[in-house]
């Protein structure tokens, strides 16, 4: 650990000192000119405070309070990550594939795949209920930060104020609750707490399956193509909200269907729920994620997706809920990748730094909010560089189901059985008391182990371990004997005794002493990073809660220095996102504003219609009165990050003219800075959509009901 500290500050000296040659020699610019841009800081605006006037100037096109108050509530927060949109009068809500992909094995009745087949109700009868999903709806807001604030002011510690915050916020939602007990409500933080928000939400939880194309048609090119473009994906989802009775919603806010389509440089709209950004984090809150964060969990990434890879290719490439799998992992380690190659962006880094400077001077120049917030900036410097001496660490030790192997998660279950056999029956947790002592030994070693995918998911924890605790720790010299790779793998499964569901059984059998007493390399593990687990951890809660407080001073004292004109971070609550539909220059060519249906013929044939490139049969012979010249998807300059998938995109008439999915690869700073100079939004086109669902798949009856906006009797 020490050696990491010094290489890590060594190298930030060297980068200190050069930065300014170094930048001038090898990217041909001088950082100390680059000066942050207008928009650096997105333009994901609130529906409290939208900018009309600068609407207006830029687009002529003045938004009404009628018109803002039908796409506040004709959008939707979609489960717990995704955005949506009802599309008729009678609850018909449309949303991505990709945010319903982890739900469909779920539908799946005797001998169906509709992850292979795609699926659609030819009746309302048919509607297929989704089990625990639910929709919300925007009704109320209220601002809320005054009432925080005067709460916050009477606590004494960082400790204090925090729960006088938390206890005021649930107040304040139960005085809500009481006044709309029909509506569900929730705390919005903006500016990092600088301001609060209730939000009052309407809640649908019977929702129906309506519509969904195949996995290969809706992601097509996998991977490869995610975060690319020009794209050919038909990544779309219709469902349907249903009522108490059991009868299709009737909603009077929902967005008519745009017949014209895009054009390029419209003025377009996205309405949606971004889940998370950090831009107005400071550089050394950014310097500690590029040269911390990043880096380990993009190797974490990058490993596991390798795993992954490997059983999908060598199992089977038709095994749809293996596919979907390793779609989500690739898909997050690009943007990881993404966003720390662009966090290792001098010129980027040198617009961020640029912004910081003035937002300083501004605070600096005034007596009172110099006194107030002078010292934000400081005091996170100082967080982050007590944090980094223990993040590392924190990470090595703690298990994680997503990539560590079974055989740390059944050490850790032989340590908890050898705890509790230490005490009298009566002081036992229920599973471990005599009667249920067998049952709970029999299910310690999991029914389902695959001895080959767990090896190599033991490679991904080995080099964690050895990645961030280095080669003199301890624990990894006692683990390994100075072995690395895949021979440090078969050194820990050599002297394991826990390799195999009898030797488990077998030790486990052999009482407490026999566990604790064990060589066993994984029990080892758990049993020496169990407590400097707990001690770090707590160490990181009490720096996170000064932490927390100084992001909360800084988004006071940014909106203080520029009010509504900065829009606040994201925080998975509704936005309001322009743009223009507009191509870009990449790769020394130019990307369309639009791709076609035989764009996506040309992926598939120029493959060879291999995976991930393959499509269903029928595409060898489309129909003929299938038009492959409709538009299937398009790029707008609209500022989104994940959470907005699902996000309709309309025009100024309120009208779908398109489906939010995906960003471009030029879009995966956007956690830190927007761009605008290849930054884009990809979206399915409605026009595509409509074209797909009538005349390819034959669902006369959604294509109708989206038309006229409502259903077609």
């Amino acid at each position: 650990m020490k050696k990491y500290l010094i290489i890590s500050i060594t190298i930030y000296i060297l980068i200190s000192i050069y930065n300014v040659s170094f930048a001038q020699q090898f990217y041909g610019f001088n950082p100390d000119t680059v000066k942050a841009q207008k928009f650096d800081m997105g333009k994901m605006w609130t529906f409290e405070n939208p900018p009309l006037d600068y609407f207006e100037q830029e687009y002529n096109f003045r938004p009404t309070g009628e018109w803002l108050e039908k796409v506040r509530k004709s959008a939707l927060r979609f489960g717990k990550g995704c955005s949506a949109s009802f599309v008729s009068a009678d609850g018909l809500i449309m949303t991505n594939h990709h945010c319903v992909r982890g739900i469909l094995p779920g539908l799946n009745e005797e001998g169906e795949d509709l992850l292979n087949t795609g699926f659609f109700a030819e009746t309302l009868e048919d509607e297929r209920k989704v089990p625990e999903l639910f929709v919300d709806q925007l009704i109320v807001i209220k601002d809320v930060t005054d009432e925080v604030r005067a709460a916050m002011e009477t606590g004494e510690t960082d400790s204090a104020k925090i729960t006088l915050r938390d206890k005021r916020l649930d107040e304040l939602i139960n005085e809500a609750s009481e006044e709309y007990p029909e509506l569900n409500f929730k705390k919005i933080s903006f500016y990092h707490g600088g301001r609060f928000s209730l939000y009052g939400y309407k809640r649908y939880d019977d929702i129906r399956l309506v519509f969904v194309p195949e996995l290969w048609v809706a992601k097509l090119g996998g991977d490869y193509d995610n975060f690319t473009y020009p794209r050919y994906g038909l990544d779309c989802a219709f469902l349907r909200a249903y009522d108490e009775d059991g009868n299709p919603v009737r909603n009077d806010y929902y967005f008519k269907w745009s017949s014209k389509g895009v054009t390029e440089d419209q003025p377009v709209f996205v309405v949606g729920n971004p889940g998370r950004t950090s831009r107005l984090n400071t550089t050394a809150q950014i310097e500690f994620a590029r040269d911390v964060r990043y880096p380990m969990l993009t190797k974490m990434l990058k490993d596991i997706y390798a795993v992954y890879y490997d059983k999908v290719t060598a199992d089977s490439t038709l095994d749809t809920k293996l596919v979907a799998r390793l779609y989500s992992i690739g898909n997050a380690l690009k943007v990881y990748k993404g966003t720390y190659k662009a966090l290792l962006d001098p010129y980027l880094m040198a617009r961020k730094k640029n912004f910081e400077n003035k937002f300083k001077r501004a605070v600096q120049s005034d007596s009172e909010l110099n006194e107030k917030y002078g010292r934000i900036w400081d005091e996170i410097a100082a967080s982050r560089d007590e944090a980094v001496k223990y993040t590392p660490e924190i990470f090595a030790y703690t298990l994680n189901s997503f990539y560590s192997p079974k055989y740390f998660f059944i050490a850790r279950d032989l340590v908890t059985l050898a705890d509790e056999l230490k005490k009298p029956d009566d002081e036992r947790d229920e599973e471990y008391k005599e009667e249920n002592l067998d049952e709970t030994i029999e299910s310690i070693f999991p029914a389902d182990f695959d001895v080959e995918f767990q090896k190599k998911l033991l490679l991904v924890q080995t080099n964690i371990l050895l990645d961030n605790l280095g080669t003199d720790n301890e624990i990894v010299k006692k683990m390994f004997g100075g072995r690395h790779g895949m021979e440090a793998v078969e050194y820990l499964l050599t002297n394991s005794i826990i390799t195999s569901k009898d030797d488990v059984m077998n030790l486990a059998k052999q009482g407490a002493d026999a566990i604790l007493n064990s060589d066993d390399p994984f029990i080892y593990f758990i049993l020496n990073t169990r407590d400097e687990l707990k001690e770090l951890r707590e160490k990181s809660a009490a720096l996170q809660k000064k932490y927390e407080l100084n992001n909360q001073l800084l988004g006071e004292a940014l909106y203080a220095v520029y009010g509504d004109s900065i829009p606040p971070d994201a925080t998975f609550s509704l936005r309001l996102a322009d743009g223009v539909v507009k191509g870009y220059d990449y790769n020394g060519t130019r990307a369309p504003y639009k791709t076609t249906f035989y764009g996506l013929l040309d992926r598939y044939y120029s493959f060879d219609k291999k995976f991930p490139f393959n499509l269903p049969g029928y595409w060898k012979n489309p129909p003929a009165e299938f038009d492959l010249s409709t538009p299937l998807d398009f790029v707008c300059t609209n500022d989104i990050v994940g959470g907005n998938s699902g996000s309709p995109v309309i025009n100024s008439d309120a009208e779908i003219v398109g489906l939010a999915f995906d960003g471009n690869i030029e879009s995966l700073p956007n956690n830190y800075i927007y761009t605008t100079e290849a930054n884009r939004t990809v979206a399915v086109s409605a026009l595509g959509m409509i074209k797909a669902i009538n005349d390819l798949y034959k669902a006369e009856r959604l294509s109708e009901e989206i038309l006229n906006g409502h259903i077609v009797e």
